[in-house]
């Protein structure tokens, strides 16, 4: 049979424990319980009777076919949640992974007691332990599934991706794009606008759970739209959709909540008024529909409700113009050019209204996206980053969205990780549904050594914006940066069933993921389902190129270069490096040192000319490092390494540190200094974020330490459990 639980980690565990108590007394029932943490579908079977499905009820299941009589095997996912609670620790442990049903791999953890559930190795473990022949496992697992006269799977249902079977937040909503009716389809900027504030303004109550603008966004106007589903995926028992129609001074907004849940309409208005009226009708609507849903206002949320952004209309236009730009300019093939056309916009609405706060906000946000992301590493677009926040400050110093703007500004300038955190902790205070500041605390987590609290806080934004790419590839670059692999895969395998549209996306990580735990043949199936010509972020050519060096298919390797984009990013430094980079690692790969050399060469003058003498910054410095080490440089690549480290050393930041320790300990091997490089990789093998197995295992890089007893006593301890 099947249990259903949504209150808390800990509820299905307790009723496993209280069963397992109550069948002392039955011993000839042969029970043995599963429990995971999934999707949960309503269905109607054959016979007209409501049931249960789904892909968290599938695995849910396959966990418990893992245990044998009295066990109660827990997915690791839910074994981690059930840990944040210290009473339940010491009973949790650890079984490694059990491949289930179409060879997916999950790791496990046995919950017991002194007197209740089942202490013993599961004789799924035992059997992969001993490495039997398939033919005995098929005989065991005979056995094992005689054993259990009866199942039962707990099913925590997690994320809220829920049916109308499994009962929602009633007060949750997601606010649908709205459907653009005016005659001049060029300003449905307008339309995400009003969406996107109604949807601000219902985020401000505490009471209720709105689902962030990322996630929703997706559900655009004009394609069909099955509600029900919709709910589901998000997570909410309601939805509200509408139009927008402006024309002159006039605008028209029609309004609908529906309960995703049954379909049923609980909610209709349409507001028909002078332009000057919309942020008036925004609040208003935003108010009624809180009445709809029982949601408790404070007088505070009342008055931000009801605050106007601006008294400008055209100030307005242009910044919602804007911040439809900043929206969406990740991936686009004119990333700097939306960017720039932004900052134009908003420098026009605060020159109309020199008040206008948020739009100072979001005039920061763009300056720090192009200081960031190596677009305008310069201090210049730093000092007009600085301005823009020091002014949102001086007009609105209690604002939520003004301590966001200060937290990214210390965060992402001066990684200054203590005072973003403070800026955090009233962001969420002021903006309870706010995902970027639940997402921004956990990467600050990440950066102070507090991986698991990093974890559960990326969890819950992703709650709140569940179809958030950037939060779901964090989640996969935790789980990769802290050697979890399995459950990488597992969550990039949920993740690909939730949104298939982004198959490539998912493919593209499980071949990173894939090469960091030593298998480049399963990386390469995984990137030939990506079409050949995605490759938004050119990660893909680097993972291609990888794969292939992981090979020594050397040919590979060069074809991809040649079809590559102009500059390659490496993984995590995210650092744009020149082909010549990349042919000399595949030179020296081949022991052609002149040509390496040479190609080194080529490389230290194209970074020479595109950042010139700014070279302080640490990632761009471990580079140098490394290609001054490829030309023989030696005492100059060690200098360098030594530097980027002490610029931004391990006890620091967490996340960048190690990548950097990793650079300066492949400066060693390439300068004949295997000691310290065998020293360094032995202490980076310890914590999150060093290398990876397959990077020691197979990247020629470490040619130079291959054969030392010491390099390969740190490569055989990274080599993942199963």
């Amino acid at each position: 049979m099947a249990l259903v639980f949504y209150t808390s980690p800990e509820a299905p565990a307790q009723c496993a424990i209280e069963i397992s108590g109550a069948l002392k007394e039955h011993p000839h029932l042969q029970l043995r319980m599963g429990v995971h943490s999934g999707p949960v579908s309503g269905v109607i079977d054959v016979n007209g009777r409501a049931n249960l499905a789904g892909a968290g009820l599938n695995m849910a299941q396959r966990v418990m076919n893992c245990g044998d009589a009295g066990h109660i095997l827990l997915s690791k996912h839910v074994a981690e949640d059930l840990g944040e609670y210290e009473q339940w620790r010491p009973l949790l442990h650890d079984l490694g992974t059990c491949e289930v049903k179409h060879g997916v791999r999950v790791s496990m953890v046995n919950l017991y007691t002194d007197r209740l559930g089942n202490a013993a190795l599961p004789k799924k473990f035992q059997i992969l332990r001993k490495k039997k022949t398939r033919a005995r496992w098929a005989m065991l697992m005979a056995a094992l599934l005689a054993l259990a006269a009866i199942g039962t799977v707990f099913v925590i249902f997690s994320r809220n991706r829920a049916s109308p079977t499994v009962r929602l937040p009633e007060k949750s909503i997601a606010v649908l794009p709205f459907e653009n009716l005016s005659d001049d389809k060029q300003n449905s900027y307008f339309t995400d606008g009003v969406q996107d504030e109604i949807l601000a303004d219902l985020a401000k109550v505490a009471d209720l759970k709105v689902i962030s603008r990322t996630s929703v966004m997706l559900y655009k106007s004009g394609n069909p739209r099955n509600l029900r589903e919709i709910g589901q995926q998000l997570g909410v028992a309601h939805v509200l959709e509408g139009s927008v129609q402006r024309a002159a001074n006039r605008v028209r907004v029609n309004a609908q909540l529906i309960d995703a849940r049954t379909d049923a309409h609980l909610w209709a208005q349409t507001y028909d008024r002078d332009l000057a009226d919309i942020f008036a009708i925004q609040s208003e609507l935003a108010q009624a529909i809180a009445d709809q849903l029982r949601a408790k206002i404070s007088t505070v949320e009342k008055a931000a409700i009801e605050e106007q952004p601006t008294s400008d209309l055209k100030a307005y236009d242009l910044y919602i113009e804007a911040k439809e730009l900043l929206n969406g300019w990740i991936g686009t093939k004119n990333a700097k050019e939306s960017l720039l056309k932004a900052v134009r916009l908003l420098d026009e609405a605060t020159q109309r209204d020199p008040n206008f706060v948020l739009a100072y906000c979001q005039l920061a946000d763009a300056h720090e996206d192009l200081y960031w992301f190596d677009i305008d590493h310069t201090a210049a677009r730093l000092a007009l980053a600085k301005q823009a926040v020091d002014t949102a400050v001086r007009l609105r110093p209690e604002l939520g969205e003004t301590h966001l703007a200060q937290a990214d500004y210390h965060f992402r300038v001066f990684r200054d990780y203590d005072t973003a955190r403070d800026e955090l902790v009233e962001v969420r205070r002021t903006l309870p549904n706010n995902s970027n500041a639940i997402f921004f605390t956990s990467l600050i987590d990440r950066r102070q050594h507090r991986w698991e609290e990093s974890l559960r806080d990326m969890r819950k934004a992703n709650e709140l914006d569940p179809r958030n790419l950037e939060i779901i590839r964090s989640i996969s670059d935790s789980y990769l940066l802290m050697r979890r692999y399995s459950d990488q895969e597992q969550f990039l395998n949920r993740e690909l069933t939730f949104i298939p549209e982004l198959a490539a996306v998912f493919n593209t990580k499980l071949a990173e993921c894939y090469l960091a735990k030593g298998d480049p043949t399963g990386a390469n199936a995984f990137l030939n389902k990506v079409p050949a010509d995605f490759n938004p972020t050119g990660f893909g050519s680097f993972y291609r190129l990888t794969a292939a060096l992981f090979v020594r298919d050397y040919k590979m390797a060069k074809q991809i270069l040649t079809v590559a984009p102009s500059t390659i990013p490496e993984a995590y430094l995210g650092l744009q490096c020149p082909h010549a980079w990349f042919e000399g690692q595949i030179a020296r790969a081949r022991q052609d040192y002149q040509k390496a050399e040479a190609a080194f060469t080529d490389a230290r003058k194209d970074v020479q000319t595109a950042w010139g003498d700014n070279t302080n910054d640490p990632a761009r410095l471990s580079l140098i490092a490394r290609i001054d080490a490829g030309r023989g440089h030696k005492d100059d690549a060690i200098r360098e390494a030594r530097r980027a480290l002490e610029l931004r050393p391990i006890d620091k930041d967490s996340l960048d540190g190690p990548v950097l320790a990793t650079s300066l300990a492949v400066v060693y091997a390439w300068s004949n200094e295997r000691d310290l490089g065998i020293k360094q990789l032995s202490d980076l093998a310890k914590i999150p974020a060093g290398p990876s197995y397959g990077d020691l295992r197979f990247n020629p890089r470490w040619d130079d330490l291959r054969g030392d007893p010491r390099f390969e006593k740190i490569v055989a301890s990274l080599a993942p459990k199963s």
